[in-house]
């Protein structure tokens, strides 16, 4: 792949007018890293905006169209789901803070057009997650993670319960209590964040009201700081980097959108940041963002990020490994290598030497014991 493939999809998001001369091959290849990149959807959002998506050539514009289609329909699915979870916590009289996907939608946020996510997320008190928990399973909702090491492991280290499914919908619920893991070397203070928490728009409160008036909306969203924080957080301390290039767009779309709607945006971003411990992540962001992006952060606010990088050693390798990490590719040895290497960062992130060690081994304890027996010569299992 060139380096002209590998930026196509970036330019094409910042400027779908530069798609004017592509033909037939070019066409694939961003069709391709859009999918790839889960970023299809918000492609055809953005050449919509633009009124240029009918001059796209018929075949990736059915594709775009497709994506499209499909975005509208899970936001709408992702409203009934809310109003599921409204019903369900009606009696638990707790601040409920939508996290990502369904946040953005909720507070009618432009990175919310065209995106697609696979879970709602949800961020209660500690103190209420008992009563949640419980509210939700007497709605329907189960854990997908029966195995006794699994709720041990995220009950007494993990920021959050067990994921959670309905049984009838097959909804897919993560209850958070925090944003990082409870044995990870950061500690942000989940009350800041629910003490700044923003209301929703009137416009969805009046959505997840419909058919239901009885039941009180207890849902609100981080606060335009925190929001960003998160998205940061998110994506460099995860260790999982297969959606690490539509985060990025999340954090520039979420940047250049709190930049001209909030003022002082960007003078308390870092401040902000280094209060909640995650001003590492967060110089991540704005550096790979203003980079790749090029999204237009205060040239004092760089210099201001580049304090809280890590060491210099430190900052030349995370640099070698998150150049690919964040293409918009999956298939290249390098993309591949290096978000192994950031897999196993971010499990170093989540727990002390001692705690990961033994993790890693009873996961691969359990997966010896739960491999599928081999199949004899005649093809049958043994």
């Amino acid at each position: 792949m060139s380096a002209a493939e590998s930026e196509v999809l970036v330019e094409a998001l910042s400027d779908p007018s530069s798609t004017a001369q592509f033909d037939d091959p070019h066409w694939e290849v961003l069709v391709q890293r859009a999918r790839a990149s889960n970023l299809l959807g918000v492609l055809a959002e953005r050449f919509a905006a633009r009124s240029l998506l009918d001059a796209v050539p018929p075949a990736p514009r059915a594709h775009l169209v497709a994506a499209r289609v499909r975005a509208h329909a899970q936001a709408k699915a992702t409203m009934r789901e809310l109003r599921a979870i409204a019903r369900a916590l009606a009696d638990v009289e707790t601040p409920v803070i939508l996290l990502k996907g369904a946040a953005y939608l909720c507070a009618g946020l432009p990175v919310a057009r065209g995106r697609v996510f696979s879970d709602v997320d949800i961020l209660v008190p500690k103190a209420r997650l008992a009563e949640v928990e419980a509210a939700l399973m007497l709605s329907g909702y189960v854990t997908s993670h029966p195995h006794p090491y699994d709720q041990r492991y995220y009950r007494q280290w993990m920021h959050e319960l067990p994921p959670m499914q309905h049984l009838q919908r097959q909804t897919a619920l993560d209850v958070h209590h925090a944003l990082v893991p409870e044995t990870s070397r950061m500690r942000p203070d989940s009350n800041l964040l629910i003490a700044d928490a923003a209301a929703l728009p009137v416009e969805s409160r009046q959505d997840l009201a419909a058919g239901q008036p009885d039941v009180p909306i207890r849902f609100a969203v981080l606060s335009p700081t925190d929001m960003a924080i998160h998205c940061a957080t998110h994506l460099f301390c995860d260790e999982d980097f297969s959606h690490a290039t539509r985060d990025l767009v999340d954090f520039d779309a979420l940047a250049r959108h709190f930049a001209a709607t909030e003022p002082g945006f960007w003078t308390t971003l870092i401040p902000r940041a280094r209060t909640l411990q995650l001003a590492r992540p967060l110089s991540y962001a704005i550096h790979w963002s203003s980079r790749v992006h090029r999204t237009p952060v205060p040239p004092e606010v760089l210099r201001d990020a580049r304090r809280d990088a890590a060491p210099f050693p430190i900052r030349q390798a995370m640099n070698a490994l998150l150049g690919p990490a964040l293409r918009p590719t999956r298939g290249r040895a390098s993309t591949r290598w290096a978000r192994r290497a950031l897999y196993i960062r971010g499990h170093w992130l989540k727990m002390p030497p001692h705690l990961l060690a033994w993790h890693l081994t009873v996961k691969a304890l359990r997966r010896e014991e739960e491999a599928p027996p081999a199949n004899d010569a005649d093809g049958d299992r043994a």
